[in-house]
């Protein structure tokens, strides 16, 4: 691996610009499927940061499953993202967007469950309109990230906390972003892939229409984690 020269911008953490920096070489072709990564005291003295950031760095990789560990031997690049992930996002910003998937899965999930529950004739009204809308984005194959955030607001709001609509909207930025880069992945792909997204969508929508707080929360929860999977494996057909 050449050296890495990090110059971060402010706020910006070093272990992210570590992580962009090993995504960028896999995605690039760099290092492929299989290909051994630098130890950690190798990165260590080429990017002139401590251990603990670039295990921080290393453990973000292995948490989201583009590295695997094999012990007694190394670090090995398991999974190779979209190719269109660093076209729609800067790498350095990858980890920052992965990690706001893991408070989504807590987040979303409850409220689902709760929405089912506990939801009025009138939000649920809004959650199939706000769904009506995404149903024909994606038929007109352009998908705005405000509208997909709009379906997860009204489910939010719906699970009458207005907490977790709170914690939505401080998240705002990070999620339309997030969606953003995902629905244009989504764009690239085939037409199959946008209709399991859609659908995805629509099972959440049903379980709380069905009052079935378990299922609203599994069918959000996999609709999440599916999500994270079309930016971390792009050989995948998701």
């Amino acid at each position: 691996m050449s050296e890495l020269k990090l110059v971060p911008r402010r706020k910006e953490r070093l272990g992210d610009l570590i992580y962009g920096q090993i995504l960028e070489r896999i995605l690039s072709g760099a290092l492929k499927e299989g290909d051994k990564l630098p130890s950690e005291s190798e990165i260590c003295r080429s990017s002139q940061v401590s251990r603990p950031t670039v295990r921080e760095a290393l453990m973000r990789l292995h948490a989201d499953g583009l590295v695997t560990t094999r012990q007694g031997s190394g670090t090995y690049v398991q999974h190779r993202p979209s190719e269109h992930l660093t076209r729609l996002a800067k790498a350095s910003d990858i980890a920052e967007m992965l990690r706001c998937f893991e408070v989504r899965l807590g987040l979303e999930g409850q409220a689902a469950n709760l929405a089912a529950q506990r939801r009025t004739a009138a939000q649920l009204d809004r959650i199939f309109k706000t769904l009506d809308v995404l149903r024909g984005a994606f038929a007109g194959g352009s998908v705005p990230a405000r509208m997909d955030f709009d379906f997860h607001l009204a489910v939010a709001e719906a699970s009458g906390n207005p907490l977790f609509g709170e914690m939505l909207e401080t998240l705002n930025g990070t999620i339309q972003h997030i969606m953003a880069v995902a629905l244009g992945i989504t764009r690239a792909g085939s037409q199959e892939r946008g209709r399991r997204v859609f659908d995805e969508h629509e099972a959440v929508a049903e379980a709380i229409r069905q009052g079935d707080a378990e299922a609203a929360a599994l069918t959000m929860r996999y609709h999440i984690h599916r999500a994270r999977q079309r930016l971390t494996d792009g050989q995948r057909d998701l």
